[in-house]
């Protein structure tokens, strides 16, 4: 066991989490810990993911990946669905599952004095699932009801349509959670033998933060899941390159009856890690974030009118997010509200962001970091998001510096790397 002890002082010079709170252990089957002590609260919050996820899927049963994650905590070999229920109920606590695309999601939260039966539950879930029959297809038409309501939603068939422009042939441009045909061809054992196979230690995160001592955390998390061993588990598949867009692209889904129709314009942006992933992030602040919605939300929504929303995003993580404007409009509008997005975007990579724009969103940025991390699950999902991404320790501590270099340069280099708007795809879903 190999493990990195917090060196602890009475000159507390920060309350962000960084190298002298933080205790990262790695166990000898490879799960890693993450824990920092918070006594201003009596409770423990627990986070963290399995590297598992909707990579190993096939097209033919797509959605598996996310099926096995939804499917734990509907029984055990130990307890059926209602025995969880009420043992996490009979003293306040709660435990989740999420299935992705690279990991599967867990979560909990309990106090401190409970944190022992979380574990329990927790490796009882993820090493001991029974996947019920009778459960499996109460899940299922959960499932194909979701899918329903999706084909249905004009902001998720558009999402759903730019992915698919965007990632074209890649792993990205397939839902996770697969498509009705997908769904009915997944069996009970299908959930079993993919559980069997791919629910294993190597890779495993586990946070926790609150009212424990790290020491304490890390004996129970030994105890828990110290003898997890899974030789079968296979490691991650290689994500393929992402092919940029040659032309403009446009797509566009029928729902008919809607009064609204849902639009998203952009192309793919940089992984987390990624050197100019901060300056594209607060770039992006500037374009469609900060404020009322940034120079988007201002020029669409409130200057012309065509929008009910209007914003930007930009994704990020293991592997290259989207980076894309959304908006909500009148069926009426959505050609108007395409060209002014366009001549938006046409600004955007012509020029640098004012110093003054840069600013307000740099001193957002920094502003804002220390209410993300007030509570147990803000400081939990922040370590979380540390290990992943191998950011580093004093990653935290070293924000507001990193964020105070990003220069209006910096912010149009970015700008300019990612989003031509002659290369950009458009993704309409609505009447």
């Amino acid at each position: 066991m190999n493990y990195h002890q917090p060196f602890t002082s009475s000159l507390q010079t920060s309350s962000l989490p960084g190298p002298d709170d933080i205790t990262r252990v790695e166990l000898s089957n490879g799960i890693i810990l993450l824990a920092r002590s918070n006594f201003n609260s009596p409770s423990v919050t627990v986070r963290g993911h399995l590297l598992v996820g909707s990579l190993f899927d096939s097209d033919e049963k797509l959605g598996l990946s996310d099926f096995t994650a939804a499917a734990l905590m509907r029984g055990t070999q130990r307890r059926d669905f209602q025995e969880i229920y009420d043992a996490l109920e009979s003293v306040g606590a709660s435990l989740g599952f999420n299935g992705a695309t690279h990991v599967t999601g867990l979560g909990g939260r309990s106090l401190v004095e409970d944190l022992p039966l979380l574990l329990e539950l927790l490796n009882e879930t993820l090493r001991q699932p029974a996947f019920p029959a009778e459960q499996v297809e109460r899940l299922r038409a959960q499932l194909l009801t979701g899918l329903t309501l999706r084909a249905q939603d004009t902001s998720d068939m558009a999402s759903l349509t730019f992915d698919q422009i965007v990632y074209q042939d890649h792993p990205y441009s397939r839902p996770e959670d697969g498509w009705p045909e997908t769904i009915q061809a997944i069996t009970r054992q299908d959930l079993v033998d993919f559980h069997a196979r791919h629910y294993g230690s190597c890779g495993m995160v586990i946070a926790i933060v609150g009212a424990v001592e790290p020491q304490q955390a890390l004996a129970w998390v030994q105890d828990t899941f110290g003898d997890w061993q899974n030789p079968h588990q296979p490691e991650s598949p290689q994500l393929p390159a992402v092919i940029p867009l040659r032309e403009r692209i446009e797509k566009r889904v029928e729902i008919p009856g809607k009064i609204q129709s849902d639009l998203i314009i952009g192309a793919s942006g940089p992984e987390r890690n990624a050197s100019e992933y901060l300056a594209a992030s607060l770039g992006n602040s500037v374009l469609g974030q900060f404020g009322m919605m940034g120079r988007i939300g201002d020029v669409v929504r409130e200057q012309a009118g065509l929008a009910y929303y209007a914003y930007s995003r930009l994704g990020g993580g293991i592997g290259p997010g989207p980076w894309y404007v959304g908006a909500g409009v009148n069926p009426a509008n959505v050609e108007k509200a395409v060209e002014l997005i366009h001549s938006e975007l046409q600004r955007f990579i012509s020029e640098p962001v004012s110093e003054e724009e840069l600013a307000d969103s740099q001193a957002n940025y920094i502003g804002s970091l220390p209410l993300r991390l007030e509570s147990n699950g803000g400081v939990a999902s922040a370590l979380i998001n540390l290990e992943q991404y191998e950011l580093g320790l004093d990653y935290y501590l070293r924000y507001a510096d990193l964020v105070n270099a990003v220069t209006p340069e910096a912010a149009l280099t970015a700008a300019q790397q990612y989003l031509h708007p002659d290369r950009l795809a458009v993704a309409v879903a609505g009447a």
